[in-house]
């Protein structure tokens, strides 16, 4: 284990997929930004790191106790401990975490490129440790609310972040719309084929519709999201941290 100087970390927080963890050249201005004046660096095994990257379950117990107080952040010019923070590297990777004093890694961040070669060359020299996963770590299922990472490939950040908006949007349409609304949804986006969604059940409509829109990102996602959306406060809330408000 070492201690790294002087990182810069941009908390995302509660996220459970890495690819809402946003690499530095997506941060933004108004992101939680801060400077971290030492924390601790752990080379772990690569299982361990996609566990920690892409969940929202306890961490290793003995990781816990290697790290506990050993990150200090200064505010208000006074040295804070931060019991549970660290860096996590597995020789190709970079990570950093933090539990909020708890077991699990509610926060986590990507690394300035220059503090992440900085720790790749670390890496290099050190021995990966050997922390067992929880539970031998439960297969994650993929779902509505937590797309899978390879239907993100290529998004940019507001593009990921859209579309996470838009399946929200599609599972409160399943538990609320009725079979005519669901039908009018998947004509469209299948305009094509009116005459086939006439027959079609509302289970049936509504999976076309998920499994058509699942892979990719385009205008006609976005408009129709849009259009979607419209009348719920919480969900254009959401598109307008994206857009920004529309002037009336």
């Amino acid at each position: 284990m070492e201690i790294i100087s002087d990182v810069w970390v941009n908390w995302f927080e509660g996220e459970e997929n890495s690819y809402n963890v946003c690499e530095f050249y997506e941060w933004r201005k108004h992101d939680f930004i801060e400077l971290l004046d030492q924390v601790p660096l752990v080379k772990i095994e690569k299982s361990l790191f996609d566990y920690i990257e892409n969940d929202l379950q306890d961490l290793p117990g003995d990781l816990l106790k290697d790290v506990r107080n050993k990150s200090v952040i200064c505010k208000n010019n006074q040295r804070e401990i931060i019991e549970y923070c660290f860096l996590a590297t597995d020789g190709e990777r970079c990570l950093a975490a933090d539990t909020l004093g708890y077991a699990i890694p509610v926060r986590k961040s990507r690394l300035i490129p220059r503090q992440e070669n900085l720790i790749l060359e670390k890496a290099e020299q050190m021995t990966a440790a050997q922390y067992p996963i929880p539970h031998g770590g439960n297969c994650k299922a993929y779902h509505l609310l937590s797309l899978n990472p390879a239907l993100m490939v290529g998004l940019t950040r507001k593009e990921r972040q859209v579309k996470q908006l838009l399946f929200m949007a599609l599972d409160q349409l399943h538990s609320t719309g009725s079979v005519e609304e669901m039908r009018y949804w998947y004509t469209e986006w299948f305009p094509t084929q009116y005459t086939e969604s006439r027959r079609m059940s509302f289970e049936e409509a509504w999976n076309g519709l998920v499994e058509g829109m699942k892979q990719g990102w385009s205008e006609k996602h976005s408009d129709i999201c849009e259009r979607l959306i419209k009348g719920q406060s919480y969900f254009e809330k959401l598109w307008d941290l994206e857009h920004g408000p529309k002037v009336q």
